[in-house]
């Protein structure tokens, strides 16, 4: 049966929080903004502001554990994100309702469940739907009034728990998966700082360019116009992955770039084949990743450096990758970094720079220790990209009614 969402819940704005105590260092309160909205909606935690502790705000300003929020604000080009819908994660934080975001309220749970609703507002045709009725060029807008003129098709409660049921299973095992990762990741990190911690200053101080590392970026291949000429850019999946430190930063979750056949062969010296150390060497400056592995070619992107060591005697890409994530390797970057509107380094300083270089025996050891870590890293991101994939092409199916619910068990 359909409805207006006016006639199954509510939407309210959240409050204006004084700039003055809106923080990038964290503490107890995270301030929710459009930032914690992911591509195709969900929560996303990877980007957070947070608020003064001792800043003043109305209580009821907090909000709770499960609430379905919305995106009212988008700055992107294309709306990737704007009118999505996301639940308030379940941990020990503290989530701030902030004015760019939507609290749903007052939901009607005897005609639609909040879940239901939450997965109605993560389908491509409702986001549709808000960006049709968007206000604004540069920042897009929309609003409560807008939202809930959206019409909804709504099956019975039952039918409703069964599609909800279905599409939470895929929902929780990825975040176990992510979860899984986050331990590994810390403990590897554990692993570096030990044997950093116990080595350092005995080990031999060497420059990166003395190592034997292949370090390459994309105008590597060429002029600015050579580039243009030679390297088209697709949003929809074609020879190669594109890969950028946007993409490194969600695991590849949103918005993938690719290239056509032509283009990945001009670029042949920054090729990509899986476990090159990437690191972000203009605005995002010193982000560091290791290139997962796919299965299909891939090429960096602009912005970025690669730093690979694969046809050295030893691997150096894991040290090198813990290395720099650490405050030490951070430190380094941030020293040879430059710039004030676009912060930013070159290849050159970056060869140049002094590094202490364990012995070829103990990074064999180290390796031991961490590769098998990261193996498992990597198969859980590859699963992970399959499960988004399966929950993307069933949640339209489902709520459009196309798979006999009859036939699930749940």
């Amino acid at each position: 049966m359909e409805y207006k969402l006016k006639d199954l819940c509510r939407i309210k704005h959240g409050y204006a929080f004084k700039g003055k105590d809106i923080l990038k260092i964290p503490t107890k309160y995270i301030l929710v903004t459009p930032g914690n909205f992911a591509i195709g909606g969900g929560f996303k935690g990877d980007k957070c502001k947070y608020f003064n502790e001792r800043g003043e705000f109305p209580k009821e300003y907090i909000l709770k554990a499960n609430d379905l929020i919305v995106t009212m604000t988008d700055l992107s080009v294309n709306s990737d994100t704007l009118g999505y819908g996301a639940l308030v994660p379940e941990n020990k934080k503290i989530y701030l309702h902030n004015q760019r975001i939507g609290l749903v309220y007052d939901i009607k749970g005897n005609i639609i469940l909040k879940e239901y609703l939450y997965w109605f507002m993560r389908t491509y045709e409702y986001q549709k739907a808000v960006v049709a009725s968007q206000s604004g060029t540069a920042i897009h807008h929309t609003s409560p009034e807008r939202i809930l003129e959206i019409v909804v098709d709504i099956p019975n409660i039952k039918e409703q728990q069964k599609i909800v049921n279905i599409l939470f299973s895929i929902e929780k095992k990825i975040e176990l998966n992510n979860q899984i990762n986050d331990n590994l990741y810390n403990i590897s990190k554990n692993i570096f700082r030990n044997f950093y911690n116990n080595n350092t200053g005995k080990w031999q101080a060497c420059k990166i360019k003395d190592i034997g590392l292949y370090i390459s970026d994309y105008v590597a291949n060429g002029s600015f116009k050579s580039l243009a000429e030679n390297v088209k850019i697709y949003d929809d999946k074609n020879y190669a992955l594109f890969i950028r430190n946007t993409d490194l930063k969600v695991n590849f979750t949103q918005g993938r770039k690719y290239v056509d056949e032509h283009s990945y062969n001009f670029l042949n010296k920054s090729k990509l084949y899986g476990r090159e150390l990437i690191i972000s060497n203009v605005g995002d400056v010193g982000s560091i990743f290791l290139c997962p592995s796919f299965d299909i070619p891939m090429t960096l992107g602009n912005n970025v450096i690669m730093v690979d060591s694969k046809d050295t005697e030893v691997n150096y890409n894991y040290y090198l990758y813990y290395f720099f994530l650490s405050v030490e390797g951070q430190y380094l970057i941030d020293g040879i970094t430059g710039g004030s509107a676009q912060p930013k380094f070159n290849k050159t300083d970056f060869r140049n720079s002094q590094i202490e270089l364990p012995s070829k025996e103990e990074i064999m050891n180290f390796n031991n220790k961490v590769i098998p870590m990261y193996n498992i890293i990597e198969k859980n991101i590859k699963e992970n990209e399959t499960l988004e994939q399966i929950r993307d092409t069933l949640l339209p199916k489902l709520m459009n009614g196309e798979i006999d619910l009859h036939k699930i068990e749940i």
